[in-house]
This record gives C-alpha cells, sequence and structure tokens, in this order.
C-alpha cells in the first residue's frame, strides 16, 4: 500500500509542477480560489509542509522546533509560512527537493512506527496520503486560477478513502457527537468503476462520483454542486461539514 501511495503521490506533483514550471513572474502571483492565495502561495504551502512533515519523520528536534513555533500563533503559523515561502526565488526547487527527500523517507520509515504530526501520529502511509491528498487539492486551486483542465484520475481514490475515514473526525470538531451507525458509501471512479465502504444492508447512504466527494472533503466544492445523493439525516448533516484535513473547519467554498 504504501509504495502505491508514494507512486501517485509523486505523480500528482509531477502533474502540478510541470503546469507551473514554464510561469513567469506574473504567472506566479495569479490569484487562486482560496481568498488571499497566488499559485506561488499554494506551491509554497506544499513545498513547506513536505518539508516539516520530512523533519517529523527525520528529526526530533526540527520537529519539536517547528510544534513551539505554531504554538505562539497557532491559528495563523500554517499561513504566514506559506506566504514567507511563496516569495522564495528557489520555490520550485525546494519544493521538488523536499517531496523527493520526503518520499525517500517514508519509503525507509520503520513498518508499525508512527510519527509524529500536528494530529494524532501518522504511519509513513497515512502521511503519504495526507500528503497526497494536499497536493491534489492544491493543484486543483492552481489550476483553477491558470483556467488550466484537469482531469480526475483514480488516484483520488486514497483521497476518497481518507474522506471517509475522516467522517467522525468531522463531526467531533464541529463539537457534534459522531454517528454510532455505519454509512454505505457507493462511488463511481473516474475509470468507471465503484468504489464501496460500509456494510451493504445500512440503512444511511452516500452515492455519487468520486472526484465530487473528493472535492467536497477538501472543501474545493459547495455540496449544491456536487452530484452526491445522502439518504438518511446523518449522512446529510456530513456532507455539511465533511473534511479529510485535519485542524479547525475550513471556510469550505461558495455555490457555483
Amino acid at each position: 500500500m504504501l509504495t502505491q501511495v508514494l507512486a501517485d503521490l509523486a505523480a500528482e506533483g509531477d502533474r502540478l509542477e510541470a503546469l507551473v514550471r514554464d510561469l513567469d513572474a506574473a504567472g506566479w502571483q495569479t490569484p487562486t480560489p482560496a481568498p488571499g492565495w497566488d499559485v506561488a502561495t499554494q506551491v509554497a504551502h506544499l513545498a513547506w509542509t513536505d518539508e516539516v512533515a520530512l523533519k517529523a519523520a527525520t528529526d526530533k528536534a526540527a520537529w519539536d522546533a517547528v510544534v513551539l513555533a505554531a504554538i505562539s500563533d497557532p491559528e495563523g503559523f500554517v499561513d504566514t509560512e506559506a506566504v514567507r515561502l511563496a516569495r522564495a526565488d528557489d520555490l520550485l526547487d525546494r519544493w521538488r527537493a523536499g517531496r523527493t527527500a520526503l518520499r525517500e523517507a517514508l519509503t525507509a520509515y520503520p513498518h508499525g512506527e508512527k510519527m509524529p504530526w500536528f494530529g494524532p501520529p501518522m504511519s509513513a502511509t497515512s502521511m503519504a496520503t495526507a500528503r497526497l491528498m494536499e497536493t491534489w487539492a492544491h493543484s486543483l486551486d492552481v489550476h483553477a486560477g491558470l483556467g488550466a483542465p484537469v482531469e480526475d484520475t483514480d488516484r483520488i481514490r486514497h483521497v476518497a478513502h481518507l474522506g471517509v475515514r475522516t467522517r467522525n473526525f468531522a463531526f467531533s470538531v464541529h463539537g457534534l457527537d459522531a454517528p454510532a451507525e455505519e454509512f454505505r458509501i457507493d462511488l463511481v471512479s473516474p475509470s468507471d468503476d465503484v468504489w464501496t465502504w460500509g456494510p451493504v444492508d445500512a440503512a444511511q447512504t452516500l452515492t455519487g462520483s468520486a472526484g465530487d466527494f473528493c472535492r467536497l472533503v477538501t472543501q474545493r466544492v459547495h455540496r449544491a454542486d456536487t452530484d452526491l445523493v445522502a439518504t438518511g439525516p446523518d449522512v446529510d448533516r456530513w456532507l455539511d461539514i465533511a473534511q479529510a484535513f485535519a485542524g479547525q473547519p475550513g471556510e469550505g467554498r461558495s455555490p457555483r
């Protein structure tokens, strides 16, 4: 599983790099759908987070220093670092080097052990999945900002799985009790397979396209602009609050 996730993570990074590699200064400053974030800030966020994940996997002292800095500004630390790095002349080189080093570190990380993170500790596979989710989601913003079409691939299965696994977290971060029962989830993949989670006889269900579900749980689309169909009050509520990323609830996106 780790090998496949890392391969898909590399492919997502390579696709985004190919899109931005030849941008001029004005291109890097193109606004994206995230308020206040241009293309450079999106890539800088990925570069910074990859570098921090590398520290978590390889250098406890360096990781501890990041945590102490984050404690001083828990609400704005990550965004501040992204904006700072966005103006670096070597941003693309740093991102390329950082994500390559992180893949190597995750490949070598001891099986069964977990590394520290801002939320719960993570296995190498979980970290790789989280990095793929973020890389894919921020890539969507960059594609949208530059007016470039983006085609979904079956690599988003990792994002969909993370979205399903974080169901209870989404409820808890909103101060709500998680549903006691499992949902049945059937999502149509980009290659027209059906990806499923949960018991066949579940009373509450979710159906729709995997692409729309992944955009929803990464808060890249408003629920009203998806083809997702919820049956049951708890599933219906989940679609209003779903998030596959750690931290406090995001603002989401407005309806188109």
